[in-house]
């Protein structure tokens, strides 16, 4: 794949079992995007690291977002921001969720204007994070193509399915602009 990819972890990073973490070892393209604190999240903070890292990415990066960065993504994308190419976004948590992380700070009114950029929304159907109606709403509202995977937890490390090759094809599907705006 020729567009560089930044890899968007959520609350608390990627841990090496997760198939984010799987695919920056696999592709020297891909870069992590590093937040200054993954456990005590500040909404307005992890928007600035994102934008400073589109603009040094340029138009053809494509953002991979998981969990909490989903989130990130949606308020950068009502703010002046740098040309990207696409995101997808994997597990969408629903921020008015009981178990939504109180550390996260400023996350809970969702951005629901469309996106300017191609973009995939994936949900699992039994994911404790968020549903797959809200993600489904979520994804009609940014105009995201919407994947639902089944029962895949929250589609991490922990959910068992390594380096998901599965959302590595929905990856390769928008980098060849098989998905329309």
């Amino acid at each position: 794949m020729s567009t560089s990819v930044l890899i968007l972890p959520g609350f608390g990073n990627s841990d090496p079992q997760h198939w984010q973490s799987l695919w920056e070892q696999a592709n020297p393209g891909f870069e992590r995007v590093r937040q200054h604190d993954w456990n005590n999240p500040v909404c307005d903070e992890w928007v600035a690291v994102l934008e400073g890292a589109a603009q040094r990415a340029g138009p053809e990066v494509i953002l991979v977002a998981h969990s909490l960065s989903c989130l990130v993504v949606a308020h950068w994308a009502t703010q002046q921001h740098a040309p990207i190419k696409g995101a997808l976004l994997v597990a969408v948590p629903d921020p008015d969720s009981r178990i939504f992380p109180r550390e996260a700070v400023g996350f809970s009114t969702v951005p629901a204007q469309p996106f300017t950029f191609k973009s995939i929304v994936v949900a699992s159907t039994d994911d404790p994070y968020g549903t797959t109606e809200y993600a489904g709403c979520l994804a009609q509202a940014w105009g995201s193509h919407f994947v639902s995977v089944g029962a895949c937890g929250h589609i991490n490390g922990s959910s068992g399915i390594g380096a998901w090759p599965e959302g590595y094809e929905l990856l390769n599907k928008l980098s060849s602009s098989h998905i329309s705006k």
